[in-house]
């Protein structure tokens, strides 16, 4: 027990194998309560739509608000898994959650940012180059996000693109947060990003969330697993283990429907030369003749598997659409990968979100 974790009035929930314990109001969800208290639950969409934050239910009751089948099935549920973003307690509850630690989660923040730059990383990826106040400090974990607030109260999350020791400027770059922005047409902030935004603009941010970061305690060598911009996340744990001077074999497999979806390809091949155990696995899927792309095909995680078929002694970390993340999840179990060794951060659209609303 940590001297913050003092119970309060309202439910308490622990969390095995940590010990850590926090109070939950009777309606509340146990995520809210976990990041208010400052312990470090894993999750991702904090809407039912992804199932990150999915945990074992040891003890207790709790009563699930709306969530997708996907993230959280009926026999899953009766199982005793419970989604912790849309979870809330109606008694003392115990849970199991291997990913939470006795390493109090990062202070959360909300400040306003100016845009320094923007560039077109690809037709339809902008990079965000934010510069934060200098009055304030903003800490985060390589891998985790943050939350746009717009005017209407709506937010939008984007994953920070570089890792923490970037942040300062240096010559020939503009220091800051660095975010990819996929345009999705008809989206309200994305037509803004790709049409009216300009440099100087002020935007309003909060975070850092997540549970997607770099596990630095393990030797186990990696195996990075991203599709379209869920390289976004995956560019700064690289720059995270070449900062450390990590020596751990790490392979990056990153897929996208035709060539131009690798926007960074450049960039991963000078890490290349720089990274001796960095490994780089480009993979297309719906490559035309006219792109004379000569590489991997397929589904990107499946080449995972006819490189790495046993990935008992494996850490793996994937981002990108929720569909490739739940593939992996379920094919890396299969293939002997721990599920405490599988780390996620599904890129969940407003329409998945609209649907976990939705489903009952």
């Amino acid at each position: 027990m940590t001297r913050n974790e003092t119970p309060t009035p309202g439910f308490q929930i622990t969390v095995q194998p940590s010990g850590r314990f926090f109070s939950a109001e009777p309606d509340e969800t146990i995520l809210a309560a976990g990041i208010r208290a400052g312990v470090a639950l894993p999750y991702g969409c904090k809407d039912g739509a992804c199932g990150t934050c999915k945990c074992k239910k040891l003890q207790g009751s709790v009563v699930h608000g709306a969530h997708q089948s996907k993230a959280l099935s009926d026999e899953e549920e009766a199982q005793g898994w419970v989604l912790t973003c849309c979870g809330v307690a109606h008694s003392d509850v115990l849970l199991e959650s291997r990913q939470v630690t006795r390493e109090d989660a990062l202070p959360i923040r909300k400040m306003p940012t100016r845009i320094n730059a923007l560039e077109r990383l690809s037709p339809d990826v902008m990079r965000l180059q934010l510069q934060l106040p200098a009055s304030e400090a903003f800490n985060y974990h390589a891998g985790q996000y943050v939350e746009f607030i717009l005017r209407d109260g709506v937010r939008r999350s984007y994953s920070m693109a570089n890792a923490p020791h970037t942040l300062a400027a240096s010559a020939g770059k503009p220091g800051g947060l660095e975010l990819h922005i996929r345009h999705m047409p008809g989206g309200q902030f994305t037509d803004h990003v790709f049409t009216t935004m300009k440099e100087r603009d002020i935007l309003r941010i909060e975070g850092p969330y997540g549970s997607f970061y770099l596990r630095e305690d393990s030797a186990r060598p990696i195996v990075l697993l991203a599709s379209g911009t869920g390289f976004a996340p995956i560019k700064a744990l690289i720059e995270q283990l070449q900062h450390t001077g990590s020596t751990r074999p790490v392979t990056l497999y990153w897929g996208g429907r035709r060539p131009t979806d690798l926007y960074q390809d450049a960039w991963v091949k000078a890490r290349l030369t720089e990274m001796p155990n960095l490994r780089y696995v480009p993979v297309v899927s719906d490559a035309l003749p006219a792109d004379g792309w000569q590489g991997r095909t397929g589904f990107v995680h499946l080449a995972v598997l006819q490189d790495l078929p046993d990935l008992a002694g494996y850490q793996v970390y994937a981002c990108g659409a929720p569909i490739v993340v739940d593939s992996a999840r379920a094919a890396y179990r299969l293939a002997g990968l721990p599920d405490d060794e599988f780390y996620a951060d599904a890129f969940v659209t407003e329409a998945d979100k609209a649907q976990a609303s939705a489903t009952i």
